[in-house]
Formats: C-alpha cells, sequence, structure tokens
C-alpha cells in the first residue's frame, strides 16, 4: 500500500489574500470557478490539474521558524532569474540567494506571510 498528496496545507492570517497572491504564482492552480471563496473564509484553495488542491487554513498564530517543507517551484516560460525578479515584484522577500550563475543553485523567497518557497532553475526540457 502506499499514499498520495490530496492537497498541500499553508497556515495563514488571512487565507484568501494568501490563496489570491499565490494564484499569480502557479500557473497550473487556480481559483474554481464553481466556489466562491469569500475574505472571512477560514479556508480558501486553488484547484490543480489533477484535482489536488493548494489549500490556505486560518491559523492565529504567527511564524515564528524556519519551514521543515517548503515548496519548489520551477519556471515555465522564463528563465529563473527573471520569475525570481517578478515573484519579488508580487511582493515576496528574498531569504537566501543561493544562485550561483545561470545554471547552477536557486533563490529561497517568502510570500508575504513569510512562507519560504524555492524557485529553481528552468527545466532544459521546457
Amino acid at each position: 500500500m502506499s499514499s498520495r498528496i490530496a492537497n498541500i496545507c499553508i497556515d495563514a492570517h488571512d487565507p484568501y489574500s494568501q490563496m489570491r497572491w499565490w494564484s499569480h504564482l502557479l500557473a497550473d492552480f487556480t481559483m474554481p470557478d464553481d466556489e466562491t471563496q469569500e475574505s472571512a473564509d477560514d479556508e480558501c484553495g486553488l484547484r490543480g490539474p489533477d484535482g489536488r488542491w493548494f489549500l490556505f487554513l486560518r491559523v492565529p498564530e504567527d511564524k515564528t521558524v524556519k519551514n521543515r517543507q517548503h515548496i519548489c517551484l520551477r519556471p515555465t516560460d522564463r528563465d529563473r532569474d527573471a520569475e525570481v525578479e517578478r515573484v519579488l515584484a508580487l511582493g515576496a522577500s528574498m531569504v537566501d540567494d543561493r544562485r550561483d550563475g545561470p545554471d547552477f543553485g536557486w533563490a529561497v523567497l517568502a510570500d508575504p506571510e513569510g512562507n519560504e518557497f524555492c524557485i529553481l532553475r528552468r527545466d532544459a526540457t521546457s
């Protein structure tokens, strides 16, 4: 027996704002047309192409330590550095710049509530 991922959850003070912010990052996760999500909701989410969800759950506490798990993103239509600049312009912050030239490394960023994620090099097959 084995398991598969049903959804990915991120804690948030404002699930609706986080969902909207991440919708600008993730090309393959979208806000569902058939559901109403509002700023007062305790859970908001983006639906993936395979039916899995990227969820944001309201929690009262602040983020206080480094994430033990994080998401790594790979740009689909631009190189890593251009994607990093785009995401920074959306309001992300740089946590750790691990880029070492155009072909090596990654950038660790944080969303507006401090949740870390990485941007990797564009896949050579893209």
